[in-house]
């Protein structure tokens, strides 16, 4: 069989590594259900069997690469940019971002070691960007498209992106694009390239803004489902619902590709088509006392109103969710009470 063909159809038979929605998560008679739907699980690692497969983790430093897909106002650049900016800051910076901060909060995603004992890196650094306004492969795309979008990046006659051995490239999809599976149970996943697709076995991750198609899924809690009575949403930290409910699931492929870049790492489960990933386990907490529809306790900011839990650089203020902390065996983050 064709090379391409066999890497469509591995990609076919074996999902990516994705980012969950919507919140809560609910059985077939409508009732709350799942991990995240009991308070008590925060706390807990009575259901939790995550295990070290003997894969690598993300140990270099960590360059992010945004590959911007369709049309990007410069606001929105700037706020994901600045989120990127804040996990290791300039050292003028540091000292100026008060707790809890992102960098706090990428601590629990570096006590994850391979074989070698080696962490996480402590460095995750924004890198070269490549933007794609006129979306070369359409306005429509599949999930090995994505692997294309990565492929143009890199190949790219004008400044191309690096092939960056400790890169990460993050396709960034704008509003009016249309992924596969967006919005019905997936609002981003991560996975690694296909050399017969793009040339090289690159982690990559892809995230959509939801703005117009489905913020009540994925741009949660900034956006509230209908069948969450007597909720109302949370005010966005950067008064764009759609791009502050991509930071959180960014957050969320970042910790899962730096702990599991290959798919033979840190995960929950037996099967690693269908892992269960640091970030995960902890869908939906944001805060102490979180679970189901309950995000858990966050900070307010005091002029604007709006919801967060982590500070980044120049002000800027950001709500990610938590992640699973393998030493305290339960969901954790900068901003939890006990700390």
């Amino acid at each position: 069989m064709h090379s391409l063909a066999v890497c469509c159809l591995l990609l076919v038979l074996a999902p990516l590594a994705v980012a969950w929605r919507p919140w809560p998560p609910r059985n077939g008679s409508g009732e709350l259900e799942g991990i995240g739907a009991s308070k008590k699980f925060e706390g807990s690692s009575e259901f939790v069997k995550l295990q070290y497969h003997m894969g690598p983790v993300l140990a270099a430093d960590i360059t992010v690469h945004p590959i911007w897909y369709g049309r990007w106002p410069a606001e929105q650049k700037r706020t994901i940019r600045a989120f990127l900016r804040s996990f290791s800051p300039a050292a003028s910076e540091e000292g100026a971002i008060p707790s809890p901060s992102i960098a706090a909060w990428w601590r629990t995603v570096r006590l994850y070691t391979d074989q070698t004992s080696a962490n996480v890196s402590a460095v995750v650094k924004l890198g070269q960007e490549k933007s794609d306004t006129r979306m070369s492969r359409g306005g429509s795309l599949t999930r090995l498209d994505i692997q294309s979008v990565v492929r143009d990046a890199v190949t790219a006659r004008t400044r191309p992106l690096p092939v960056d051995s400790s890169g990460v490239y993050l396709v960034l999809t704008s509003p009016e694009v249309v992924v596969e599976n967006f919005c019905g149970q997936v609002c981003g996943f991560h996975y690694f390239t296909f050399p017969s697709v793009v040339g090289y076995t690159l982690p990559y991750a892809w995230v959509g803004n939801s703005a117009r198609r489905c913020p009540e899924v994925c741009a949660y809690p900034f956006a509230i489902p209908s069948y969450v009575a007597g909720r109302k949403p949370e005010a966005p930290p950067n008064g764009d619902v759609g791009v502050d409910g991509m930071v959180s699931v960014i957050a969320h492929e970042l910790a899962e590709l730096a702990s599991n870049p290959l798919a033979n790492a840190w995960y929950a489960g037996e099967d690693p088509s269908f892992p269960t990933e640091i970030a995960d386990l902890c869908e939906g907490i944001y805060g102490t006392g979180g679970g189901g529809a309950y995000t858990g306790q966050l900070l307010t900011d005091g002029r604007s109103g709006a919801s967060y839990n982590v500070n980044g650089i120049g002000g800027r203020k950001f709500l990610v969710q938590w992640v699973w902390n393998p030493i305290l065996s339960y969901c954790s983050g900068p901003n939890a009470l006990d700390q």
